[in-house]
């Protein structure tokens, strides 16, 4: 059994404070989620589940309604990014990643400095299971906010979860901790990080992450 296979089994339920977190930055719809998730940089966001876990509930319906409003608002407007962030929102809630995609793409294209967009993208790479496209995005948050503590949190999600470098996940959750020790992410990055040292002292050392 490798290393890391042992951690999960020996720091399972402490992971588990990790769990409903949702990558995404504007998604306000709960969900009960059924493995560990990643966070949304949008405060208002809520739990979700993600694409490689079982769901112990459905995704709520799209809002057709919503969506054809801000079709509209898309098209009479098209350089603006806002409903095409809200478009990105409304797919991401409703589970249909792909079309999450696209819009947030094209949002980005309009507004490439928006660190939470930049997130709520690399959230979707992360539930369609293309944990490196999600980390090489999460990259691109954090050359336009450094110090964006949902990007560096969910660093450290997808490295744990989906890349099996729990290295390189106590990394990014100490940063997390260094730069917002009593916001939530603080908190929870500070909850795992305790769980890996409980169950291997020697996986929390501070060290880069390696590059995506």
């Amino acid at each position: 059994m490798k290393p890391e296979s042992l951690v999960y089994a020996a720091a399972g339920t402490l992971f588990g404070v990790l769990v409903g977190w949702i990558l995404g930055a504007q998604q306000a719809t709960m969900r009960a989620p059924t493995a560990p998730a990643a966070v949304a940089a949008d405060t208002q966001s809520q739990p979700a589940s993600p694409a490689s876990g079982g769901q112990s509930q459905q995704p709520p319906q799209l809002d057709a309604a919503a969506v054809q409003q801000f079709m509209k608002q898309a098209a009479a407007n098209p350089s603006s990014p806002a409903p095409k962030i809200a478009l990105g929102n409304l797919y991401f809630d409703a589970e249909r990643y792909p079309e999450a995609v696209q819009w947030y793409e094209d949002a980005l294209r309009g507004d490439p400095r928006n660190a939470d967009v930049s997130t709520d993208l690399g959230v979707s790479y992360y539930y369609m299971n293309q944990p490196d496209k999600a980390l090489a995005q999460f990259d691109k948050s954090l050359q336009i906010d450094p110090k964006h503590v949902k990007t560096l949190l969910n660093v450290g999600i997808v490295r744990a979860f989906g890349k099996q470098d729990l290295t390189g996940a106590a990394a990014a959750w100490e940063q997390v901790v260094a730069l917002s020790p009593s916001s939530p992410e603080g908190q929870q990055a500070k909850r795992a990080l305790d769980a890996m040292k409980g169950a291997h002292p020697n996986l929390a050392g501070g060290q880069t992450p390696p590059a995506s």
